[in-house]
């Protein structure tokens, strides 16, 4: 009885060899990078938290602000004087939003412009008003006219996505806080481009709801970096299984 012949060099698969390998290096890759992510957003997280949690600083001077990068200063917290418009303010629509311990509800965030001794000026969140809220007139503000002193925290632009609708500046309407667009809407005067949300007030409750600042960076690395790790495992498992079938036959 002759012994079964052994495959010859040329029936080994090459050139799926050849593609799982790259594939498996990329999918390896693909985790790796995500690994390297997830200790910058950690990294980034602890930075924010320590920013928020931090005793006020001097808002940087205008000179500066040209120069500055979100990362240098996002929900850093500092302390401003100025004086609260008393006739301009601009409402970006928030689809929840809540005023104390209520239910969460649709409404504004209200953006009135602090007018600073230098000759330029700040947006401020002011806080969050339900919809029935959105005249000026029916949430009186004795602050509005006055010099101030408020803190809180430097906030970048917002990003805009696919379903973001557009701002309309004509008919007051903004979606996304977006300081140098309103400010423009509004003729401030050299406008710093981030604005500031105000610290809650409570010993002055009412509207608008200070404090609407919403701390959710979302740090889901980790898992992206398991997906691609376990997508490579599964395809050298899956490429190790038909090449042993192959050689048995």
């Amino acid at each position: 009885m002759t012994d079964k012949a052994a495959p010859s060099p040329q029936s080994f698969p090459w050139l799926l060899s050849l593609f799982a390998l790259i594939a498996f290096a990329i999918l390896v890759s693909l985790g790796l990078w995500q690994v390297e992510r997830l200790q910058w957003k950690e990294a980034l997280i602890a930075q924010i938290e320590a920013r928020i949690h931090g005793q006020p600083g001097d808002l940087p001077e205008a000179s500066r602000w040209a120069s500055l990068r979100p990362l240098d200063y996002d929900y850093a917290r500092v302390r401003v004087t100025g004086r609260l418009d008393p006739a301009r303010e601009a409402l970006i629509f928030r689809g929840a939003g809540k005023v104390g311990q209520g239910a969460s509800q649709p409404g504004y965030w209200v953006m009135a412009p602090l007018l600073l001794p230098d000759g330029s000026s700040l947006l401020v969140n002011r806080g969050f008003v339900p919809l029935a809220n959105k005249d000026a007139a029916s949430r009186p503000d004795p602050q509005r006219g006055q010099s101030v002193t408020l803190t809180g925290l430097m906030r970048a632009p917002e990003d805009r996505n696919l379903f973001t609708p557009a701002d309309d500046p004509a008919k007051g309407q903004w979606y996304t806080r977006d300081p140098l667009a309103i400010a423009a809407a509004l003729a401030l005067p050299n406008p710093a481009p981030f604005s500031l949300d105000e610290d809650a007030h409570p010993a002055a409750p009412g509207l608008p709801a200070g404090g609407a600042t919403v701390f959710d960076i979302p740090n889901n690395h980790l898992s992206y970096a398991g997906t691609w790790f376990g997508l490579a495992g599964t395809l050298l498992a899956v490429y190790g299984y038909f090449v042993w079938r192959r050689r048995r036959g």
